[in-house]
This record gives C-alpha cells, sequence and structure tokens, in this order.
C-alpha cells in the first residue's frame, strides 16, 4: 500500500511531469498509485485512471495522433464527474490536477 506520503508525492511528480510536457512520464508517476488498487471497485481510484487518461492523451496528440488522443480524452471526461463524489483526504489535490489538466487540454 502506497503511504499518504508517497501518494502526495506521486500527485505533485504528475503535475511537473505534463507542466514539463512529458506526458508518459506523469502516466507513470500515476500508474504507481493506481496499478497496486485497479481492480478495486472505488471511485477515487477511477478518477486516477481518467487522470492517467488525460496524460495518454496529450502523449498521443504531442506525437501527431490527434485521433486516438481524442478518444482517450473521451475516457478522461467520462471518469472526471467522479471528482465531485469522492471523499478523500487528497480531494484538493484532485481537483488542482484536474484544473490543471483541463488548461494544458486548451494548449492542443
Amino acid at each position: 500500500m502506497i503511504t499518504t506520503n508517497k501518494h502526495i508525492e506521486k500527485l505533485d511528480e504528475f503535475v511537473l511531469c505534463l507542466d514539463e510536457q512529458r506526458y508518459y512520464d506523469a502516466h507513470e508517476a500515476l500508474e504507481e498509485i493506481w496499478f497496486p488498487r485497479r481492480f478495486e471497485n472505488s471511485d477515487e481510484i477511477k478518477l486516477l485512471k481518467g487522470f492517467i487518461n488525460a496524460s495518454v492523451s496529450f502523449e498521443l496528440r504531442k506525437q501527431d495522433k490527434t485521433e486516438q488522443g481524442e478518444k482517450v480524452w473521451k475516457n478522461y471526461l467520462k471518469y472526471r464527474p467522479l471528482l465531485y463524489k469522492i471523499t478523500s483526504p487528497y480531494i484538493n489535490q484532485y481537483h488542482f490536477i484536474s484544473r490543471y489538466i483541463e488548461k494544458r487540454n486548451l494548449d492542443f
């Protein structure tokens, strides 16, 4: 199980990677949190999957694979409403990440 500090560290790493346009690395940062818990029926885990999808979408569009990137972006959008359904000690970070992702999306 990832400790609280590790969780926050990975969320911060995700944002830093997005900021530096290292979208694959952003995906990898959150995968460390998501992967061990991927089979849980948890809205929080699904939200993390959505964030991962957003970074994959950015990477695909960075590689000029616009159609595939848009398809994966729709997966992010599918999970985004979960942000308003979860209770988590990380909710403030999740809201920040969601706003950051939406802003980054405008760059494409």
